[in-house]
């Protein structure tokens, strides 16, 4: 189980092994490069490492569970080598025991633990887990979202998912929620999850949110026709991380990693005082 740090969020460093990702897509397709942004990234201040091996940008199609073995587990045995933490985005039950016993602390279930197998493999485990919210699949996510109340909707549908986790023998200390920002959502959807992060956090369970670079702030900042480039999101993604830090979530999930950690330290400076 990963433990989270006291005073401020623990910061969870983006690392994709894929072709496709939205952000960081073919950067570090080869273990040795991605092993040394992982370390690069725990010497810029993160807590610990996400490693995937699927994208799940809008429209991504999926892998076989034997390509995202090969991408991920030479990353996940090469981070756990130099004490770098690590937690293993994936939904496929293959790649998350290989993942766990290679060291792995965290599982990170995009589609929430809707697997009754992965439930079975994290009562087995004594990983951190977190639960999120996606409607659909990649494929369809963004093909019109609706709700009636996001929130609601949203924070009813984790909460069932953990407690199911619970009931299959997950310790409610090893769960986390995550309202899955941009994942079959719209701007509008994404910004009232924001405005009331509280709601989430009351619940109990750690939050995790991951705004980093996402297409709502390229919109948001642009167009919904001309939506600012991935490499013009940084203070967006920054600001929106500032809001859930206040707001009381205790994971933030990043690709920029040095800025994302200043942030988050002198927010936490002011409110240690």
């Amino acid at each position: 189980m990963f433990s989270l740090p006291a005073g401020r969020p623990a910061l969870m460093g983006v690392l994709n092994v894929t072709p496709d990702s939205f952000s960081d897509g073919g950067k570090f397709l080869d273990a040795k490069s991605a092993i040394a942004h992982g370390v690069r990234m725990m010497d810029e201040g993160a807590d610990l490492v996400d490693v995937g091996g699927e994208s799940t940008r809008p429209g991504s199609e999926g892998v076989a569970h034997e390509e995202e073995l090969r991408r991920v587990l030479p990353v996940v045995e090469g981070l756990r080598a130099r004490d770098v933490p690590v937690s293993i985005d994936t939904s496929k039950p293959e790649v998350a025991v290989r993942a766990l016993a290679a060291g792995a602390d965290v599982l990170n279930d995009v589609t929430g633990l809707r697997n009754p197998e992965m439930r079975r493999i994290c009562a087995e485990s004594n990983c951190s887990v977190c639960v999120m919210h996606m409607r659909g699949d990649p494929r369809t996510m963004q093909s019109n979202p609706c709700y009636g109340d996001v929130v609601g909707e949203v924070l009813a549908f984790l909460l069932e998912q953990a407690r199911m986790a619970e009931r299959d023998g997950v310790a409610r200390e090893r769960i986390w929620i995550d309202p899955g920002i941009g994942f079959g959502k719209t701007v509008r959807h994404n910004l009232e999850i924001l405005g009331r992060l509280s709601e989430f956090v009351r619940v109990g369970y750690p939050v995790l949110i991951g705004v980093s670079r996402k297409s709502f702030l390229g919109k948001l900042l642009g167009s919904e026709e001309k939506p600012l480039p991935v490499e013009e999101r940084l203070e967006g993604t920054l600001a929106c991380q500032a809001w859930a830090q206040i707001r009381g979530v205790s994971v933030i999930r990043a690709h920029d990693v040095r800025d994302s950690r200043r942030v988050i330290d002198t927010l936490a400076a002011i409110r240690a005082q």
